[in-house]
């Protein structure tokens, strides 16, 4: 089977513990490791295969965390997209965002949507961020919309009511921090993934622990189910 590498679908661990080990608060760690995006959509905009990035970064289990550091992740994710906005349209990378973020603030939802609006017409990649995203809900979500349907649908069909409608399965699933699961992620689209997990955490990855993750993707046998 072929090893190209369509889809490349990331869990960035490691923020706070990278953090605690400087002897700094959790939000630090969480604005460093949004320096590290734009260096590796870069990265995937130039790579020939790769034509989607999709990173986990709140989940639908994150609300659980403490009030402060929730709103903190807010505005860093408004702040941040205020700021990479032109690099986007630079580099010819199209903005999405996958998850039900009618429970984000009006204000980050209008910011949300002038990113996507404006880099639509992007060729080179796709950047998807998952925001308020679990795989459970998602698949929840997409079985309320075939029940308004009211017919039986294949896999094909219910692949279409999913948030990732218009990207293909991922390829290669990467987790960095030493821990080792999905953490309801893309739960429906990983079925036949590739999985690496690092030790590294979020804030020290970098695009050449990228480049030789990639060459230990190329040198896999993907069977799909076959021989």
């Amino acid at each position: 089977m072929s090893n190209r590498l369509k889809h490349l679908a990331m869990i960035m661990d490691g923020n706070g513990r990278w953090a605690q080990d400087k002897g700094k608060k959790r939000i630090f760690g969480h604005k460093a490791g949004t320096e590290i995006i734009e260096d590796l959509a870069i990265y995937c905009a130039k790579d020939e295969d790769i034509k989607y990035l999709t990173l986990y970064a709140f989940s639908t289990e994150n609300w659980n965390r403490p009030r402060l550091e929730i709103e903190f992740l807010m505005k860093l994710l408004d702040f941040y997209l205020q700021t990479k906005l032109k690099i986007y349209m630079k580099n010819n990378i199209k903005f999405n965002i996958i998850g039900d973020i009618s429970r984000l603030s009006k204000s980050l939802q209008r910011r949300i949507q002038k990113t996507m609006d404006l880099t639509k017409n992007g060729t080179k990649l796709t950047l998807t961020l998952a925001v308020n995203y679990g795989g459970k809900d998602e698949i929840t979500r997409a079985i309320n919309k075939a029940i308004d349907i009211g017919e039986k649908i294949d896999e094909n069909q219910f692949e279409k009511l999913l948030d990732t409608y218009d990207m293909p399965c991922v390829d290669l699933l990467i987790r960095t921090g030493g821990n080792c699961r999905i953490s309801n992620f893309m739960l429906w689209q990983i079925a036949y993934a590739e999985f690496y997990f690092t030790d590294t955490l979020w804030p020290d990855f970098c695009v050449e622990e990228l480049t030789t993750i990639l060459d230990s993707y190329k040198l896999r046998h993907r069977r799909f189910g076959g021989l």
